[in-house]
């Protein structure tokens, strides 16, 4: 496998107090199976979906007290040039450039809107072996509340082109790497409670969306949306146990005619 293009998503993973719980929940949901712990890298477990590496958990750094939540990983070929236009651009570096042993290098930011997502360099690591397929990563979509800041902001540090979906009620556009459709970008109304800060929702695929939100709320998770029929796919919005917000979505029972979408 080659490192993908850059500004394509290439590796999620969550941090939790509970790891136990979370691969528990995880594995009964997704059907994910997991490595050893790596001690040298923080107690990093990598999840497998059929033997192929499809996200990872990690424990909080000692003294860190964030709320469990999923990151999603950009590609790029150099995360120090990345780190530059981020700053150029308005975002943040949360966490600068780090080496992480032969595996890549990464670097942790937030867009000038306040969604937080990752940079990875591929070393060995090239990221998910398995992607689309049941128990893997399916899509992603930025959720925000200003949403100008992020469609000035991707654009400009990946070389994302962008579409906007033609639908008066709805705003939400799609960055695209060549002809391929990589990230989502939706306005978050005012249904979403205000103390939800902007955030990436990641898309796990599975078989049967009903089935998943059947056996997630079973285990102590919580539906916030769904399950809905799209065009795209049969999806729902969850939170584990532990409050990290994720997506399921069954990518064969599609309902309706695709949107029309412009260059935005």
């Amino acid at each position: 496998m080659a490192a993908p293009p850059e500004g394509v998503p290439c590796w999620a993973d969550a941090m939790f107090t509970d790891v136990e719980g979370a691969k528990s929940f995880y594995g009964d949901v997704l059907g994910w199976t997991f490595a050893e712990s790596s001690t040298e890298y923080g107690d990093y477990t990598q999840a497998y979906s059929d033997g192929k590496a499809v996200a990872a958990v990690v424990p909080p750094m000692p003294g860190q007290d964030a709320p469990s939540s999923w990151c999603l990983y950009l590609a790029s070929p150099d995360v120090a040039a990345t780190a530059r236009k981020i700053t150029d651009n308005g975002g943040e570096v949360l966490m600068e450039p780090m080496q992480v042993g032969d595996f890549g290098s990464m670097l942790l930011a937030k867009d000038p809107s306040g969604a937080v997502f990752g940079v990875w360099q591929a070393g060995r690591h090239e990221g998910f072996e398995k992607h689309g397929e049941p128990g893997a990563y399916a899509w992603a979509e930025v959720f925000t509340r200003a949403p100008e800041k992020s469609d000035a902001f991707f654009p400009a540090v990946f070389p994302y082109t962008a579409q906007r979906m033609e639908d008066d009620a709805i705003d939400f556009k799609v960055f695209n790497v060549g002809d391929d459709a990589v990230l989502g970008r939706m306005r978050m109304t005012d249904e979403f409670p205000p103390e939800i800060p902007p955030y990436i929702q990641v898309y796990f695929a599975v078989e049967d969306c009903d089935a998943a939100v059947a056996k997630a709320t079973e285990r102590g998770g919580t539906l916030h949306f769904g399950p809905m029929d799209s065009p795209f796919g049969r999806f729902a919005a969850l939170a584990d146990p532990q409050g990290a917000a994720f997506a399921v979505i069954d990518l064969t029972t599609t309902s309706g005619e695709m949107p029309k979408m412009s260059a935005a």
